[in-house]
């Protein structure tokens, strides 16, 4: 059987390890995960008590259209129902604008080091990636800007950007968007969007009446703590999410998924004790890292992405046989490691741990 020949080499997306495999690999009884950008404090009672509370309901297709769900959403965010798009995860709208927009031979721009999922999807669709060199690993949005053709059909914007959790001010992401021709398509993915305290970070949401073609992907994954349960969101133009709606197959969100992320929406208190505690969170790590002399970039999201003076590979297994999970391997940044903000207890084993790693591959600290 023939595949479509583009597909052929692509590379298989590597999720971080999950935490039963390294227990069973290094024989360790307790392991840390900071591989997934997860919420270390989990979801909302309220949500573990509507997921009880579907339980009885399994039997059942879930709302196909996640009427109720859109509905309270678009009034959390003050837009209209025919604004939004529910996916399995915000990654299946990034596939399904893929789908509905991206032709061979169209062009599709984004950073060189972002979430790999906007190339995996152009390559599938066989679209040409442009892929622009972050700037002291922030986008550089004059360059992206430079690079726009008449083949371009869709921008992607990571904002905080996934790994190195920089971000991209509004007078700077405003000015781009006023010269991004009508035609093309920004995509602003805002996946960490409540973890960002800084004043001048951007609320995507509040460009869309103002920019027709922008769309703003958001998730119930991180901050709300329902990654299990894959429900992300799109929103945008009622035109656009009529087009992207009409490639998404039936039921792709489940009825769990739909009551937990309702439940999670009502819980606003419980949001904003995560959007502390991360805060918080980041603070501690960057104290660590400007003590132990370890360069990284500015975060605003629930990560931070650090420079370990040596192969990144080498420290992540060494942080594995001490039972913890962190991310390396990003192509441009072989020196690199990707850390999840975790609990404060989390962080300071973490931090034991690293420096551990570090004095055994011979850096001072």
């Amino acid at each position: 059987m023939n595949p479509k020949p583009h597909i052929v080499d692509l590379p298989v997306y590597k999720p971080g390890k999950p935490i039963e495999e390294v227990k069973k690999e290094y024989g360790l009884e307790k392991v840390i995960k900071l591989a997934s950008n997860e919420n270390p404090y989990g979801s909302s009672p309220s949500a573990k008590a509507a997921i009880m509370a579907e339980l009885d309901n399994l039997y059942l297709y879930p709302d196909g259209s996640s009427v109720d769900l859109t509905a309270a959403l678009a009034s959390h965010l003050g837009v209209k129902s025919e604004n939004i798009i529910f996916g399995c995860g915000s990654d299946e709208i990034i596939a399904l604008i893929a789908r509905a927009f991206l032709m061979p031979g169209d062009e599709s721009i984004m950073a060189d080091q972002t979430f790999s999922v906007y190339k995996s999807n152009a390559d599938i669709e066989g679209a040409v990636s442009i892929e622009v060199p972050l700037l002291n690993g922030t986008h550089d949005l004059a360059a992206m800007l430079a690079a726009v053709s008449d083949k371009t059909k869709v921008i992607w914007i990571c904002n905080p950007n996934n790994p190195t959790g920089t971000f991209v001010p509004e007078p700077e992401l405003r000015s781009f968007l006023d010269a991004v021709p009508g035609q093309v398509m920004v995509v602003l993915d805002e996946a960490y969007f409540e973890y960002a305290t800084d004043l001048s970070y951007p609320d995507g949401i509040k460009l869309l009446d103002r920019y027709p073609n922008l769309v703003v992907l958001r998730t119930f994954s991180k901050i709300y703590g329902l990654a299990a349960l894959r429900i992300g969101y799109g929103i945008g133009n009622p035109g656009i999410i009529r087009l992207i709606n009409q490639v998404r197959e039936p039921f792709n969100t489940s009825r769990i998924a739909q009551a937990a992320a309702l439940a999670s929406l009502g819980d606003q208190e419980y949001v904003q004790e995560c959007r502390k505690l991360n805060a918080g969170g980041r603070l501690q790590l960057q104290a660590e890292f400007q003590r132990l002399e370890l360069i990284h970039f500015p975060s605003q999201g629930n990560f931070i992405m650090v420079d370990v003076r040596v192969p990144a590979t080498e420290i992540f297994e060494s942080l594995l046989r001490k039972g913890v999970i962190v991310r390396a391997g990003h192509r441009l940044y072989p020196t690199w490691i990707r850390v999840t903000v975790g609990s404060r207890e989390q962080n300071k084993a973490f931090i034991a741990a690293l420096e551990a790693a570090l004095i055994e591959q011979g850096v001072r600290v």
